[in-house]
């Protein structure tokens, strides 16, 4: 569906900022400006910022910013399109039908028809564990410590052992096989039609909407396999869902604690540990840690502390590092589960657990330790060098160099020859691309940093001039005649100065609607930030006109000296000349 950007705007203007994001987050009047908690970030002081006259919000702490749309889409997980109608029912604004091809509305009813059909078997599955004919699922479920709301909670039911009662429910309700084909409950063989489960107790796997998009079923007694998942259909994906994400994502914890299994999630959301998710049948992927990192900068694996979770685990740990995520590994020992260990420990342990889990680098070196007998020499200095080409992987020096003695302390390798060998490694590794191990002479060093210096001054000038440009809509008509959107020189940079220099020559200038336009979360982050970058408040008007002055010399000079490099002939580069001797006269007052 597609809505003209004047509706999207008419959207955004009729629900204030401030009422809006009010009702998720306690927010507090100081000047002009609203402080809180960030929703998105653990933090003890407020940093989350609500300014009604940009209709903008912004952390201090995080980062995260925007305008009402990308809160609404990063707080609740929604879509544009779904916040969008979010919005517009709030507001009252009727949004137009959607119109779809042949093709898109075949497919949208069949998508419908689909989760109906679901909600319907969880609720026949629920009903089924309730008769008589679910006794056996419903004390197996007692058994591992459920009980009646947690059963509701999560939806709980069983299957029976006849091998086509959903099958015969189902169709009792007039639905036709074409569409059943499409649920992935049933087999439908020459022979007749099979429900894919019976004699065992059901677990729903909903979105993180709440709505029911698969199966998956443990066997009661001694059948094969063991749990059973719905094959994938158009409504799901198992690389692209997590069990109990559809509660975990509202705990807004700074981690989530990675399982293997449902009555894993279980055990913790019931004992109060609701940021608790586990893949579904499947190896952990690279779409799941994509997933997980909507809402998380760490995660905790819990994974069965038998061998099989531990490679389980050393499996996951690349893919959610890879996501930008940070991991760490909680140890369950002596016992095998989190619904064992909480059994028999309790929960304030298990949180100890938690805290004081492993960091995944230190698990990752100990699970390679195990490989090797250290009691014979030769093994003993294979393990040293694979560990010393594993700490290759910090790019980053600093972070490297405590590593390196976070490695030496755990497994007693010397501090020196370690460093010694990382250096030598690093070396040869990146010969002939790389050269961040060598030793650089002192004037390459100081001629990188003024480099650096200069490229992050222009960079804070422009975001510094911008904010100044939304917090005083007078300075622009000072600034006009020295400077224009063409000299903010970076990608996002520009757009976002064109478009608020088009708004200024409008006379409506309004930088929430700027950030409509851009979608990517990162480039919204950083569009956001454009207009919220941190300045003293309590700057006299002599500080004020000497800083803008500044900032416009620089932002200008900047994009002279880029210009000068790129010229194609001689009154060209004499016009940049030109520009550059009057920029030295420039005063812009106050």
């Amino acid at each position: 569906m597609y809505y003209s950007d004047e509706l999207i705007e008419e959207v955004r203007s009729r629900n204030d900022i401030v009422d809006v994001i009010s009702s998720y987050v306690k927010l507090k009047k100081s000047g002009a400006t609203y402080f809180g908690l960030c929703p998105f970030h653990n933090e003890k002081s407020p940093s989350f910022s609500v300014t009604p006259s940009k209709q903008m919000y912004y952390c201090f702490g995080c980062g995260e910013g925007g305008n009402i749309y990308s809160f609404i889409m990063k707080y609740e997980n929604y879509s544009f399109l779904e916040a969008v109608k979010l919005l517009a029912d709030r507001a009252g604004v009727a949004l137009p039908e959607a119109e779809y091809s042949a093709e898109e509305k075949k497919n949208r009813d069949l998508k419908a028809t689909l989760f109906e059909i679901n909600k319907k078997a969880a609720i026949y599955f629920y009903h089924q564990l309730k008769s008589d004919k679910g006794k056996v699922g419903l004390s197996y479920f007692r058994e591992r410590g459920l009980s009646e709301k947690d059963i509701v909670h999560f939806g709980l039911g069983y299957a029976d052992k006849t091998s086509n009662d959903l099958y015969r429910y189902l169709k009792s309700l007039g639905y036709a096989d074409e569409i059943l084909k499409e649920t992935g409950l049933f087999s439908f063989l020459e022979k007749g039609t099979y429900d894919k489960f019976f004699n065992r107790v059901m677990f729903p796997i909903l979105d993180i909407n709440g709505r029911v998009i698969g199966f998956g079923g443990r066997v009661m007694g001694e059948g094969k396999p063991k749990y059973l998942n719905s094959p994938e259909t158009r409504i799901f994906e198992k690389s692209r869902n997590l069990y109990g994400m559809n509660f975990a994502r509202t705990a807004r914890a700074s981690y989530m604690l990675i399982c293997e299994g449902y009555m894993d999630v279980i055990a913790l959301q019931k004992s109060g540990f609701t940021n608790a998710v586990a893949a579904l049948g499947t190896a952990f992927s690279e779409q799941h840690a994509m997933l997980l990192k909507r809402y998380i900068k760490e995660a905790v694996l819990t994974f069965d502390s038998d061998e099989a979770g531990r490679k389980a685990a050393l499996r996951a740990i690349p893919l959610l590092k890879k996501a930008g995520i940070a991991v760490k590994v909680l140890d369950m020992s002596p016992y095998k589960d989190p619904d064992e260990f909480i059994k028999n420990l309790g929960t304030d342990e298990y949180q100890k657990r938690i805290d004081g889990a492993t960091d995944a680098f230190i698990f990752e070196i100990r699970m390679l330790k195990e490989n090797y007998h250290l009691t014979v020499p030769r093994e003993k200095a294979e393990f040293y060098n694979r560990t010393a080409e594993k700490l290759l992987e910090f790019q980053n020096e600093l972070e490297r160099n405590v590593y390196i003695d976070a490695v030496s302390r755990e497994f007693m390798i010397p501090l020196e020859s370690l460093e010694s060998s990382v250096k030598r490694l690093a070396v040869n590794y990146v010969a002939g691309s790389s050269k961040e191990f060598e030793a650089d002479d002192e004037e390459s060093k100081a001629k990188r940093k003024v480099s650096r210096d200069k490229d992050n001054g222009i960079i804070k000038a422009q975001r510094l001039l911008l904010t100044w440009l939304i917090e005083d809509l007078t300075l622009y008509d000072k600034i006009k005649d020295n400077i224009d959107e063409n000299d903010f020189l970076l990608p996002i940079y520009h757009k976002v100065a064109e478009m608020l220099f088009e708004q200024f020559r409008q006379g409506e200038v309004n930088p929430a609607k700027i950030l409509n336009e851009f979608m990517d979360e990162e480039e919204h982050k950083e569009a956001a930030k454009l207009f919220n970058t941190s300045m003293r408040e309590d700057m006299s008007i002599e500080e004020k006109e000497k800083a803008l002055n500044d900032m416009v010399i620089k932002v200008r000079q900047n994009s002279l000296d880029e210009k000068a490099k790129n010229v194609s002939d001689v009154s060209e580069l004499q016009e940049i000349i030109d520009k550059q001797k009057k920029l030295k006269k420039l005063h812009i007052s106050l």
